[in-house]
């Protein structure tokens, strides 16, 4: 049980040094504090509203991936590199997948709700 409780402070310290440090970060907690409640009216069913608001949780995940790496890229190669280069260009590539599948699924979401599909 106090692993778990240190597990869970050490994820809270990392989200909130990542909130305070990262727009990126910012925007994407805003962007899911604004989905929770908006995805109950807009969601489908259930079901929808659980993807629709785990996609945005899919696109938090990366976008926290994709800055611990680029924090470490920094810290072991401070000067520019080509190869330290597309090590970013790959986590802002996987950041962009995500997203995409984010917006697709709110999309399908919204036509479903109006009847489109």
């Amino acid at each position: 049980m106090k692993r778990l409780l240190y597990a869970a402070l050490n994820s809270l310290r990392g989200l909130a040094q990542a909130v305070g440090s990262e727009a990126a970060v910012r925007q994407e907690v805003a962007a899911l504090v604004l989905a929770v409640p908006i995805g109950l009216f807009l969601a489908p069913s259930a079901g929808w509203y659980v993807a629709m608001v785990g996609s945005l949780l899919l696109v938090l995940t990366v976008e926290l991936l994709n800055t611990a790496t680029e924090k470490l890229a920094d810290h072991v190669a401070p000067e520019q590199h080509p190869s330290v280069g597309r090590v970013k260009d790959y986590g802002s590539a996987a950041v962009a997948c995500a997203l995409s599948l984010a917006g697709l699924i709110w999309l399908a979401a919204l036509a479903v709700r109006a009847g489109l599909i």
